[in-house]
């Protein structure tokens, strides 16, 4: 591996990380104490990484530890769903530094939406004030069937098979990596959530549709072309209602956040006694779906109703899942985990009935701590995981010797 790789490499593991020693990382790129503290070095004096100080005692002589340097480097997270897309500027401890961009695109009738998004990325960029040059990048996530390696999302945004990721590098100047928004949220989950110290766990998106993530034996899992975790795709029912993807009776069906608003508004409309009248407006589908939570959380009998339904519908989806897979822990993650604890009792009460218990016993059921930030975090991750090419790229002209 060239020498410019592996500082790529250390600042990779800077960034996943609350800070390394020198014997850490000649530890995690398997290379010598002289070679790791060259490259350290080296990276001090580029600006990037900064000593830290000593780590706690342990008994014996502390070692000086490193990460990186606050204020330099930076990463354009961009999180979509079907209808809303939010834009972040973040620093290297995941932090925004500017204000997010929060905007309508409703992917499925927008013609223009891959402009309009690329727009709107250049105007945070240069409200930010931030120099291009201190973006390692920008990560995308959005729905659908989306190619990580080639950058083209097959259900939305398509671009006559030319990759997304490729027209907005042209119109930014910036790398751009795009995955699959439930990928992202697992990804987020795996190195920053409630995932991040398992080995083998499903993260499940809960929103619009019902997206799964999954890390097995450590590894975030993407399956043979990328396309693994559709389990809003199950099919589950005979009930003869068109999904989405085109096909009848899906999980997705019966149990996503869309259904749960949808309900919300028939509900209101046929008289049901409940505190979403006048909540619910018809207007936007994250407003009424955010009141649902609210109401719920107020012990509206009705509100709580319609996730207990949604809920337990997961939870027989689940049960399959935990048949295949064993999972040590299920993690209910995405904008549905605004809904908090209300999920685990119906969830609860499919696996129970529907579950071997063995298995089941065996399976954590977790309400996730990012939440709806999940796939912003996920999509600076997207960034980072891919640093030692953006590094390499940016730094042709570097010295190509190998230790």
């Amino acid at each position: 591996m060239k020498r410019t790789a592996y500082k790529g490499q250390i600042i990779k593991q800077l960034f996943f990380s609350d800070g390394f020693s020198c014997a850490d990382l000649s530890n995690q790129l398997n290379k010598s104490l002289p070679f790791i503290t060259g490259l350290l070095n080296e990276l001090i004096e580029e600006g990037v990484v900064v000593e830290t100080g000593f780590a706690p005692s342990s008994g014996g002589r502390r070692p000086l530890m490193y990460s990186l340097k606050p204020g330099i480097l930076f990463v354009l997270a961009v999180a979509m769903d079907q209808f809303v897309s939010r834009i972040a500027l973040m620093d290297m401890q995941n932090r925004e530094v500017a204000d997010l961009e929060k905007f309508d695109l409703n992917l499925a009738d927008e013609k223009n939406a891959l402009s309009e998004l690329t727009a709107k990325i250049i105007a945070v960029i240069k409200k930010s004030n931030v120099k291009r040059e201190n973006i390692a990048g920008i990560g995308i996530g959005m729905p659908g069937f989306v190619n990580a390696s080639t950058g083209i999302n097959y259900t939305f945004l398509k671009n006559n098979n030319e990759g997304i990721t490729t027209y907005i590098s042209e119109k930014t100047g910036l790398p751009v990596f795009i995955d699959n928004d439930s990928s992202l949220v697992a990804l987020a989950e795996f190195r920053f959530g409630a995932a991040s110290k398992r080995k083998n766990a499903m993260v499940i998106n809960l929103g619009w549709g019902i997206g799964l993530g999954m890390g097995l034996d450590g590894k975030l899992f993407r399956g043979n072309n990328g396309f693994a975790g559709e389990f809003s795709h199950i099919p589950l029912f005979t009930n003869g209602k068109l999904c989405s993807c085109g096909k009848h009776g899906c999980l997705e069906t019966e149990s996503s956040l869309l259904i749960v608003t949808e309900r919300a508004r028939q509900g209101v409309l046929q008289g049901m006694l409940s505190l979403l009248k006048g909540q619910i407006t018809n207007e936007s589908q994250e407003k009424d779906c955010a009141a649902v939570f609210d109401a719920a959380g107020k012990g509206d009998r009705f509100a709580v109703s319609l996730l207990s339904d949604a809920g337990y519908i997961v939870g027989r989806g689940l049960a399959i899942l935990i048949h295949i897979i064993n999972p040590e822990v299920i993690i209910l993650s995405g904008r549905g985990a605004a809904a908090g604890k209300l999920w685990l009792p119906p969830i609860q009460q499919a696996l129970n009935e529907h579950c071997i218990p063995k298995l089941a016993d065996s399976t954590e059921l977790e309400i996730s701590a990012l939440g709806y930030e999940a796939e912003i975090v996920g999509a600076a991750a997207l960034v980072m995981e891919n640093y030692e090419q953006v590094y390499m790229t940016k730094n042709v002209q570097a010295d190509f010797t190998t230790a």
